[in-house]
């Protein structure tokens, strides 16, 4: 590379650093809010809370929707920024939506198991919803780890007209078949951990510390890792003022993860990832086998090709072991989190579900 190359490369770099800094300077913490769409609080059960998002067209769609995200991060996800939250998309159709959140696990928490986050909290909220709409069902869109939740409580009640799953492992071992080096890290190490090894980590902290999930994360993609905060944070910081804002809102909801309970963490990492029961028919809720074949309602599983944290595979597998004869499917070329804030695949995720819910 010749010295005057390498002297405009620099110059622009720094350039960029400088329109970085000044972007900082000029924001506040109120320019990057997320999860500003009006919502209200319905019930509350311990730490976990039903809220229902204030409609802004008149109802298109009869049976409300519950959204249900992970435990793993926080459900600020659907509603990240206001052009591409999957929450405001789905109001501005005439659903009725409402949304789980979990609130702020610690250590007082460590004996709660799916059993209650299941049955408990989010089938109470369940219970409310259709005592206020004076029906018998509702419509769930389960995200991740909470798309294993509304899969198992779909499969053990008769509360359930349509499931929609999102970016959800249902054979965790199905990367196992389907080899791709990008993706299922998470697996892998759990895998290559003993059951006791996951027992002990888990019990050392009481819970699993969001902060210790959040650095499981980033050693999925260790070059992005690296290069986030250093060479790659002069673009990331020097664009317009809402490309910065939208980085910053990301960063925020990164910085936000959420512990996860002891016990309900054992039957995530040991029971479901590590040791597969789910589809092996041994995974058990309150003594209760979770019969994937009961799932006999209209189902929508939506996955993406590119994600690294829930290979697509593992997602797919349903289709061999729902007894639903209305199944669906649909692939988004993104990543994990590009499924709800990349501004295709966001649009394509809601315009499929709205379709899909108004003629079930």
């Amino acid at each position: 590379m010749s010295e005057a190359v390498q002297t405009n490369d620099t110059a622009d770099y720094l350039g960029k650093l400088n329109q970085g800094f000044t972007n900082i300077v000029e924001l506040t913490d109120d320019d990057v809010q997320i999860a500003q769409t009006p919502k209200e609080l319905i019930a509350r059960n311990d730490k976990t809370c039903l809220y229902r998002y204030k409609p802004r067209v008149p109802r298109e769609i009869e049976t409300p929707l519950l959204i249900v995200y992970s435990q793993i991060g926080r459900y600020t996800m659907v509603d990240l920024q206001p052009d591409r939250s999957v929450v405001g998309n789905l109001l501005n159709a005439g659903i009725e939506v409402y949304l789980i959140d979990w609130g702020e696990p610690n250590r007082s928490d460590r004996w709660l198991k799916f059993e209650d986050y299941i049955y408990e909290y989010m089938g109470g909220f369940v219970d409310e919803i259709c005592r206020r709409h004076r029906c018998d069902s509702v419509s769930l869109l389960g995200i991740c780890e909470g798309g294993v939740f509304t899969t198992c409580y779909a499969a053990t009640t008769d509360r359930v007209r349509n499931l929609a799953l999102a970016v959800t492992p249902i054979d965790f071992h199905a990367d196992e078949d389907d080899f791709v080096l990008e993706q299922g890290y998470l697996n892998r190490w759990v895998r290559n951990l003993s059951s006791q090894e996951l027992s002990d980590l888990i019990d050392s902290y009481g819970q699993m510390p969001g902060s210790v999930t959040g650095m499981l994360f980033q050693e999925m993609t260790p070059v992005k890792s690296m290069t986030k905060y250093n060479w790659d944070l002069a673009d990331s910081l020097s664009g317009s003022r809402d490309q910065v804002v939208n980085f910053l809102r990301m960063e925020k909801w990164l910085s936000d993860r959420p512990n996860h309970p002891g016990e309900a963490a054992k039957q995530w990492l040991i029971e479901l990832y590590k040791e597969n029961r789910l589809v092996k028919g041994e995974f058990t809720l309150d003594g209760e086998l979770v019969d994937l074949g009961k799932l006999d309602m209209p189902i929508l599983n939506i996955y993406s090709s590119k994600d690294h944290i829930v290979p697509p595979p593992t997602s797919q597998a349903l289709k061999s072991f729902a007894g639903s004869h209305d199944y669906s499917e649909l692939e988004l070329g993104v990543g994990h989190i590009g499924t709800f804030v990349s501004r295709r695949a966001n649009r394509q995720f809601t315009d499929t579900l709205i379709e899909w819910l108004a003629t079930r």
